[in-house]
């Protein structure tokens, strides 16, 4: 499988899409205000306690509280607590925890009442950002996270990811981990790690305990619902979870955030860094690699599939419905139950993709086509689960029941990506109404004689719809000659085929839009 990354960077954030086999998989969008990303930490302070629900509302600066429960404060938050009292005293004790002696574990069984208090500063980490009315969901159970480990403070537990399978390579990476790691720190070493020397290794936890260091220089001057420390840009966190041989390239459209990539790459995987690439070309990167149109064909309600068959996707507050229809694909009645798990597996490939790319979480429940036979219900959830293999979130998948039901759980820790794919009306947008098109020429005009003469801008570019593009640059004296003549400069007149038939915008040679 080819795996890669196309970036599009634009001023108002940067999205990313992950492509496998030159299909779209996942798409991510970071915007440049995102201020509660998942993995930042905070000094919360705490609002209220809420015995009810065994859980505490905090204040992180987000226009409402977060929320912290019982079961998320993680067996050493009396000894975070007592780092930060510590800390916030003005008392040194240096960056590692060599010198704190750890409290004891709090009762799995507890109550948030005994352990919190109404206006306590705690540490916290985003576990969930803001989705839909919900402020975000918080943990005390800080962790530092690496390309190849995970650090965790106040731990001197040694942890293996279930994927390693080998017992060897088991044991020579905790031998590596238990000569190298600082005390009162525990680490998780992840399935990357496998197969990696002792260098690779040290290294990366070097880097998580100075994250760990900056974090406790921070503490005691950060002001209460401040960020302490942040996480890597979204860019940065995908290439250090996603990146490995597999990868073909990774393309950037910006200059800044290409350098700022291969940097990193550089220096996590150096042998890597040639695959990090400058797009250069005029059409959007989107266009040129054939995301834009997979992203119109990939979001919406319904989703077609080659065969003929297609889903319907349906989606509440915390339930995703996803039915799976044959459409027009037939068989002979003898082929019925064949046909059927033919198409269901056909679905199922592509509701594993579906997922991934809208990143749906909560339950998610698939109305399969009915198959009467026990075996193709297995066949069709061993498929299932194989698919879903790839989903680097945590999720559940309950087998089909006899009416061909199949309920998924799945992590949700960022808002659902919900792309609009159906466009407004090019005549009337959307109102019922439509402007006399005789005019859009004059109103364009008059736009250019206000910029160009009123702002004094150099350099401009008018991006319309390709209807428009070609009528402008017809003829030999054509309209966008004309212009020339009357205003002194050329105008650049680039095409855009997701604009509306009349819309257009200006831009300035700094790819800035001009505000009219």
């Amino acid at each position: 499988m080819v795996k890669e990354l196309i970036i599009d960077s634009t001023p108002n954030g940067v999205t990313i899409a992950l492509v496998e086999d030159r299909q779209l998989v996942e798409l991510h969008k970071e915007h440049l205000n995102n201020n509660y990303a998942v993995g930042d930490i905070y000094l919360g302070r705490i609002k209220k306690i809420m015995p009810g629900l065994n859980a505490a509302f905090v204040d992180v600066g987000y226009e409402k509280d977060a929320f912290l429960h019982y079961f998320d404060l993680g067996p050493q938050v009396q000894s975070l607590i007592k780092l930060t009292k510590i800390k916030r005293n003005g008392t040194n004790i240096g960056p590692l925890l060599d010198n704190l002696k750890l409290e004891a574990d709090i009762n799995k069984a507890g109550k948030i009442s005994e352990v919190v208090a109404k206006n306590l500063l705690l540490p916290v980490q985003i576990a969930k950002e803001p989705i839909s009315t919900k402020g975000p969901r918080l943990s005390a159970d800080l962790s530092i996270a690496g390309r190849y480990i995970v650090l965790v403070p106040f731990s001197n537990v040694i942890s293996i990811s279930k994927k390693i399978k080998s017992n060897t390579e088991r044991n020579r990476l905790k031998k590596i981990i238990e000569s190298i790691k600082p005390k009162n720190f525990g680490v998780i070493i992840r399935t990357v790690s496998e197969g990696k020397g002792v260098a690779e290794l040290q290294k990366d936890l070097t880097d998580a305990v100075s994250k760990w260091d900056n974090f406790s220089k921070r503490l005691p001057e950060v002001d209460p619902s401040k960020r302490i420390l942040g996480e890597m840009d979204r860019t940065s966190t995908l290439i250090r979870d996603l990146l490995n041989t597999d990868f073909a390239n990774v393309y950037v459209n910006d200059a800044s955030v290409y350098e700022d990539i291969k940097a990193y790459v550089r220096e996590i995987s150096p042998e890597m860094e040639k695959i990090v690439k400058i797009y250069k070309h005029k059409e959007p990167i989107f266009e040129h690699f054939g995301i834009e149109k997979q992203i119109k064909n990939g979001f919406g309600k319904t989703v077609n599939l080659a065969g003929g068959a297609y889903l319907v996707v349906e989606h509440t507050e915390a339930l995703h419905v996803i039915d799976v229809n044959s459409g027009n694909r037939t068989a002979s009645k003898e082929n019925q139950e064949e046909n059927a798990l033919q198409v269901n597996k056909e679905a199922a490939k592509e509701i594993a993709r579906q997922l991934r790319l809208r990143d749906m979480g909560g339950i998610v429940v698939i109305d399969f086509i009915d198959m009467h036979k026990p075996a193709n219900r297995k066949i069709l959830f061993d498929h299932l689960r194989e698919l879903m293999l790839l989903d680097r979130a945590k999720h559940t998948i309950l087998p089909p029941s006899k009416f061909g039901l199949v309920q998924i759980t799945r992590q949700r820790v960022r808002p659902e990506m919900n792309i609009v794919t159906a466009e407004k009306c090019p005549t009337c947008d959307g109102t019922g109404e439509i402007k006399a098109s005789i005019v859009l020429m004059d109103d364009i005009e008059s736009n250019l004689n206000y910029i160009l003469t009123e702002q004094n801008e150099k350099k401009i570019q008018l991006h319309v719809h390709p209807y428009i593009e070609a009528f402008i640059k017809k003829g030999l004296i054509s309209l966008q000659m004309k212009w020339f003549f009357k205003f002194g400069q050329w105008i650049k007149v680039k095409p855009v085929s997701s604009y509306h038939l009349t819309e257009f915008h200006f831009y300035s040679d700094k790819d800035e839009e001009i505000k009219l």
